[in-house]
């Protein structure tokens, strides 16, 4: 995909999670003219402290939760703890930054692959369900949300890409989708 230089000239853009999806799409934000500031970990163990962080910050027009990151694989631990930071980046933002600004946004949540450990699947259906709901209840706000998964060999500049196009203006169009990357889809034999 090409974007235009200076696309997201006027996008804040939070973004939560360490992961390669989250550094690649922060370079490729960045590149397109949007400001990125990260939302720790530390910030996100405190409900309030992460709704302070992004009032601070307001008005802020998108948030990337890089959920793989968190999950790393790992077991039920790691599902919950990738589902919690999730809930808490979205509802921060989008009360703190976006509902009291008065200010459209997107949230975008990064699910892990899906051979990413035995919970992957799990974390991939509730990052999905929480966009489907959070689209419906935050509509009237003017917030739209995307659950990402990718394939198993989806590499994080074809994520970026995704990423950049649900940030611009374009990307307003989308809400409570799931988009895949990377599936593969056959034709039943016959």
């Amino acid at each position: 995909m090409i974007f235009r230089p200076g696309l997201l000239d006027d996008r804040r853009v939070a973004m939560a999670g360490d992961g390669e999806t989250a550094r690649v799409a922060r370079e490729r934000l960045e590149a397109l003219g949007a400001r990125v500031e990260a939302l720790g970990g530390d910030v996100l163990a405190h409900e309030d402290g992460a709704a302070g962080w992004a009032r601070e910050r307001a008005p802020v027009h998108a948030l990337l939760v890089d959920a793989a990151s968190t999950f790393a694989g790992g077991g039920p631990d790691a599902l919950r703890t990738a589902l919690e930071h999730t809930w808490r980046a979205a509802r921060a933002l989008a009360v703190g930054a976006m509902i009291e600004s008065e200010t459209p946004g997107r949230l975008l949540f990064a699910a892990p692959a899906p051979d990413a450990g035995p919970h992957a699947p799990a974390a991939r259906a509730a990052l999905e369900n929480l966009a489907r709901t959070l689209s419906v209840e935050w509509a009237r706000f003017g917030i739209t949300v995307a659950a990402l998964t990718p394939g198993s060999t989806t590499a994080a500049p074809e994520l970026a890409e995704l990423i950049c196009f649900l940030v611009s203006p374009a990307g307003a169009y989308f809400s409570g989708c799931r988009f895949d990357l990377g599936a593969v889809v056959t034709a039943p034999s016959s």
